[in-house]
């Protein structure tokens, strides 16, 4: 479901800055996500994409520009605050209770958003992730990596995003459940979620996406059609091999 021309983006980054102690990560980011869309993040490690995510979603705080989703500032919201507009991240390493079981990480999704649907939802989830409806007094620790990640983002969807943002979802998966995953995500989609997926995995990244933005030592370094990324010949030398 590509992005209707003239729609407002859901989520709006200008000229943003942020970082750790005395190190300055990202350094003037512009980036949007339309209502709609799903845009990839595209850089290697260390370029700066979970800094990204982790301000946006407010457990870091930016040094100077601006944060905007559904037209509203995030400049003095909490995380918890962020969750609750539907602006919900799934993390890098799924950040999963180990100790709870299936059905108990999901209904947490729904702690600060959609509560009144969670059983709705949860049969939603399931319907999506059959393997978990099997699991779900199991413990999420003791699960395979791939299940894991079918957890965090099912976790992510129980909350009825707005904007659902994928931090390298197929991380660590063997190259059959890499291909799960990014059907999943045209799935998603496809029924009209807006996403925004920030992934190493390039090639089927831009497959999938609608826009694209190549993050590189903090700073974009390319944006436009993932179609026209995906032609881009530097792009194809740097991370294409080609």
């Amino acid at each position: 479901m590509a992005p209707r021309k003239g729609w407002q983006a859901m989520l709006e980054i200008k000229a943003l800055e942020a970082g750790y102690g005395e190190a300055l990560i990202l350094r003037g980011i512009d980036l949007d996500v339309p209502e709609g869309a799903l845009v990839a993040v595209l850089g290697a490690n260390g370029a700066g994409k979970t800094t990204l995510n982790m301000t946006i979603s407010g457990v870091v705080r930016p040094r100077g520009g601006e944060i905007r989703f559904a037209g509203q500032s995030l400049a003095t919201l909490s995380p918890p605050e962020i969750v609750s507009l539907g602006l919900i991240h799934v993390p890098e390493g799924r950040k999963i209770f180990p100790n709870l079981n299936v059905r108990e990480v999901l209904e947490l999704g729904s702690y600060r958003r959609a509560q009144v649907n969670r059983a709705r939802n949860l049969e939603r989830i399931f319907g999506i992730f059959p393997r978990l409806k099997e699991r779900t007094r199991q413990a999420a620790g003791t699960l395979s990596g791939g299940e894991q990640q079918m957890l965090a983002i099912g976790r992510g969807l129980m909350a009825e995003p707005k904007l659902l943002i994928l931090d390298e979802p197929s991380l660590g998966l063997s190259p059959l459940l890499v291909e799960e995953m990014f059907t999943l995500i045209r799935r998603l989609h496809a029924d009209g979620l807006t996403l925004m997926l920030v992934e190493q995995n390039v090639a089927q990244s831009l497959e999938v996406a609608d826009q694209a933005h190549v993050l590189e030592n903090g700073v974009i370094s390319l944006s436009g059609s993932a179609r026209d990324i995906a032609a881009d010949p530097e792009l194809r030398r740097s991370y294409l091999g080609l």
